[in-house]
C-alpha cells in the first residue's frame, strides 16, 4: 500500500476566480498544520468542513488568502484523509501554495492518482473511474448523462448481476465435478444452458448498446449533400451557429469538404459539407465532386439537400438512388418559396419521406433534429438507469465473454462433460472481473490511470 500523502493543484490552468489544490493522504492535516495559519489547527478540525486563513511560506510570510475543507477517512473522493486548499486563481498563487505544501512534506501526483486510490481503497471499481475522466472530457450533454450514469454504477451493477451469477453457477458445477459420488444437490445440463443462456442474452444487450455508445463518444459522421446552391452550406452554417461555410448565390462555392464538430439537443454531429454534386467540366470542381462522394461513402447519415424552387435534376436522382441503403434525411430547403410540382413529384418517388424546411428562416429545422434522434434512438440515455457501452477496453472484454459462453453453449448442446464448459464460464467471469477492475494487471491499472489529468 501506498503510504505517501500526495498533493496536486485540481483546477485547470488559467486565470480565474479561485484554483483548488487537493491533498490526500494519512498526513494531509499534518502537513496542513505546518503552513496554515487559522483560528484553530486542521488536525482539529472536524471533518466536513471549511476553515478561513492564511498559508504561510518556510519564512512565516504570508503566501496567500485561502479557504480549506477537511474530509477525513472514510468519507472522502479517496477514501483517505483529504484537505482542499482553495486559493486565488491564476498560476501564480496556486503554485505558491502547492509549493509549499511539497516543502511541507508532501509528493507531487502522480496523473489520475487521486482516482486511482479511490479504486484501490474500493470507493469506486475501474468502470466508474474510467467514466469520471469521460465526465471530464466530454464535449456533449448527452456524453456527460452516459458518463453519469455510469459513475453511479449503471454498468457496474450490469457486469456484477452477470458476473455474480455465473460465479454462483461455477461454483455449483466445481462442487459436482470435485465430489462425483457425493449426494449433492444436482446441477443439470439444462439449468446450466438456462442460465449461461440468460446471461449472455443480457451480455449482448450491452454489446448491442455499443452502437449508440460510439455516437455518444465520437459523434454522427454526418455528410450534408446534393447539387450547387442548395442551401448545403447555409444549413451547416445554421446549425453550427457560426459562418463556418461560404455562402453566395454562385453555384460551386464550396469545392471542397469543409467538417465541423456541432452539439444540437446533446447529440453529436460531425457535419460536413461537401461540394455541389453535379456534372462539370471544371478540373478543381470534379476533384471536389469525387471527395463529396467518398465522404458520402464513408458517413453515418446522409442528408441530401433539395432546392424546393427548382425541378429536381439527373444528378440528385442519381444521389437518391446510390444512397438507398445508407442511413439519410431527405431535406427540401427554401419551402417558403417552392414549387408544388416539384414538391408532389418528390412525394412520389417510392420510400422517400422529406422534411420541408426553410433554413433561411429556421423553420422546420426542429423536424430534422427530431428525426436524427429518432433515428438513433438516442432519446432515452441516462433515463431509467440505462446504460450505454463507450468504452472499447469495456467492448472488447464483453466480446470475449460472449465468446467464452458461446463455447460453453456448444460444448454443452454436443454432450461434452461439464468440466469442459466450466473452463468458458470461469474465463467469461475473468473477462467481465476485467471490466470492474477485480481481475485486472497492475500494468493495465497504471495505465488507465495515466491518461487521467493531474489533479484528479
Amino acid at each position: 500500500m501506498d503510504n505517501r500523502t500526495i498533493a496536486a493543484i485540481s483546477t485547470p490552468k488559467g486565470v480565474g476566480g479561485i484554483a483548488v489544490i487537493r491533498i490526500s493522504g494519512s498526513n494531509s492535516c499534518a502537513i496542513t498544520d505546518k503552513i496554515f495559519k487559522g483560528s484553530l489547527p486542521i488536525s482539529q478540525a472536524p471533518t466536513h468542513t471549511v476553515h478561513y486563513g492564511h498559508i504561510l511560506d518556510k519564512d512565516g510570510s504570508i503566501v496567500d488568502e485561502v479557504l480549506v475543507t477537511v474530509m477525513r477517512a472514510p468519507k472522502s473522493y479517496t477514501k483517505e484523509d483529504v484537505v482542499e486548499i482553495s486559493t486565488h486563481g491564476g498560476l501564480i498563487a496556486s503554485k505558491a501554495v502547492l509549493k509549499c505544501i511539497i516543502e511541507a512534506g508532501a509528493d507531487y501526483a502522480e496523473p489520475g492518482e487521486f482516482t486511482k486510490r479511490a479504486f484501490l481503497n474500493g470507493r469506486i471499481d475501474l468502470s466508474q473511474a474510467e467514466a469520471i475522466i469521460d465526465i471530464i472530457n466530454s464535449k456533449t450533454s448527452l456524453e456527460q448523462k452516459n458518463a453519469l450514469s455510469q459513475v453511479s454504477g449503471s454498468l457496474s451493477n450490469e457486469i456484477n448481476s452477470v458476473r455474480g451469477d455465473l460465479i454462483n453457477l461455477a461454483a455449483s458445477m466445481q462442487v459436482i465435478i470435485d465430489y462425483p459420488d457425493e449426494e449433492l444437490e444436482d446441477v443439470t445440463c439444462d439449468d446450466i444452458l438456462d442460465r449461461v443462456s440468460k446471461n449472455l442474452k443480457k451480455i449482448n444487450t450491452l454489446l448491442g448498446s455499443a452502437e449508440n455508445g460510439k455516437i455518444i463518444k465520437n459523434g454522427i459522421k454526418t455528410v450534408i449533400a446534393g447539387k450547387p446552391n442548395v442551401g448545403k452550406s447555409s444549413l451547416l452554417n445554421f446549425l453550427a451557429r457560426d459562418d463556418r461555410a461560404i455562402v453566395t448565390e454562385i453555384a460551386g462555392t464550396t469545392r471542397d469538404v469543409i467538417e465541423e464538430s456541432v452539439s444540437i439537443d446533446g447529440i453529436p454531429l460531425i457535419l460536413t459539407d461537401t461540394a455541389g454534386i453535379r456534372q462539370t467540366d471544371d478540373i478543381v470542381e470534379k476533384i471536389g465532386v469525387e471527395r463529396s462522394k467518398q465522404s458520402i461513402e464513408s458517413a453515418d447519415l446522409v442528408i441530401i439537400v433539395f432546392d424546393a424552387s427548382t425541378e429536381t435534376a439527373e444528378d440528385e436522382l442519381t444521389l437518391l438512388e446510390e444512397t438507398k441503403n445508407k442511413k439519410r434525411i431527405i431535406l427540401i430547403n427554401k419551402s417558403d418559396i417552392k414549387n408544388e410540382k416539384f414538391i408532389t413529384a418528390l412525394n412520389n418517388i417510392p420510400e422517400i419521406h422529406p422534411i420541408e424546411l426553410s433554413v433561411k428562416t429556421g423553420e422546420g429545422v426542429d423536424k430534422l433534429i427530431s428525426e436524427i434522434k429518432n433515428m438513433y434512438n438516442l432519446g432515452e440515455v441516462g433515463q431509467n438507469d440505462s446504460c450505454i457501452v463507450t468504452n472499447i477496453r469495456h467492448i472488447g472484454a464483453l466480446t470475449k465473454a460472449k465468446e467464452s459462453l458461446e463455447r460453453a453453449i456448444e460444448s454443452l448442446n454436443n454432450s461434452m462433460p461439464s468440466d469442459i464448459a466450466s473452463i468458458d464460464i470461469n474465463m467469461a467471469i475473468d473477462n467481465l472481473g476485467e471490466i470492474t477492475g477485480a481481475v485486472i494487471s497492475d500494468d493495465i491499472v497504471s495505465a488507465i490511470f495515466h491518461d487521467f489529468c493531474v489533479g484528479k
